[in-house]
């Protein structure tokens, strides 16, 4: 990972994140809607609503689209039965891509992955078959020059897994995912608000992509990515802005 820059590289993918905005809001309810069937309509009793709703307020979803959808879930109000299918498979030189669904459709669902990635020179594995490379973990991240002493002392005595300061000087937190938002919660209390915090698959190694290889490997990312039925995408690429 040497000779790349975590801050850099953080900092494209939340612009291009930021460019799909209005993808985020359709995303978000299908993931309320999913958590509010899985695990009910209480968010203190429901990790995963909870985190849902928590996201969805930051994005300034308004109050009524998150009641909506928490009642759909619940079965209170009619909605569309979300299904959650995880695909695996490869890009540009073997990196290993991770993609995530809700769907009502699952043959439509594989379809549309298939061809993303073989269209632009990808291809779908098989169950297990890159999974083994990630790790399912909650991650905040902080700039260069945040007090690495104050990061680490919040977020140890909060119930974080780990701290890491990378090369460039920006901070993360690693935790379990069941303790993401505890630790996330006492963060800020702390005046220590992350610049991306999400609970992820978190890749063991990563493969920086330059040049042709890298805009070869970004267009599959934004294939996947802009599908209907994806709602996340997690790879080992780290693709360098040149």
């Amino acid at each position: 990972m040497a000779g790349h820059s975590k801050w850099a590289n953080i900092q494209h993918r939340k612009g291009r994140q930021d460019a799909k905005r209005g993808k985020i809001f359709t995303k978000l309810i299908k993931e309320i809607t999913v958590a509010a069937r899985l695990g009910g309509g209480d968010t203190a009793m429901n990790p995963r609503l909870r985190a849902a709703v928590a996201e969805a307020k930051e994005e300034n979803m308004p109050s009524d689209n998150i009641t909506r959808a928490i009642k759909k879930g619940t079965g209170e109000l009619e909605g569309v039965n979300y299904e959650e299918i995880r695909y695996e498979g490869y890009g540009i030189n073997g990196a290993a891509i991770i993609i995530d669904c809700l769907t009502d459709n699952k043959q439509r669902a594989v379809m549309d992955v298939r061809h993303a990635l073989s269209k632009h020179g990808g291809n779908l594995g098989t169950d297990g078959s890159v999974v083994f490379m990630f790790k399912h973990c909650g991650s905040l991240l902080y700039p260069p020059g945040t007090s690495e002493d104050q990061v680490m002392e919040v977020a140890l005595e909060a119930g974080a897994e780990d701290v890491v300061t990378d090369e460039d000087g920006s901070i993360e937190v690693i935790t379990p995912p069941g303790d993401f938002l505890t630790v996330k919660e006492a963060m800020e209390a702390a005046g220590l608000k992350a610049v991306l915090a999400e609970v992820t698959m978190k890749p063991g190694t990563e493969t920086v992509f330059t040049g042709d290889d890298a805009v070869k490997m970004q267009k599959i990312l934004d294939a996947l990515e802009d599908l209907d039925d994806v709602q996340d995408v997690y790879t080992t690429a780290v693709i360098e802005e040149n």
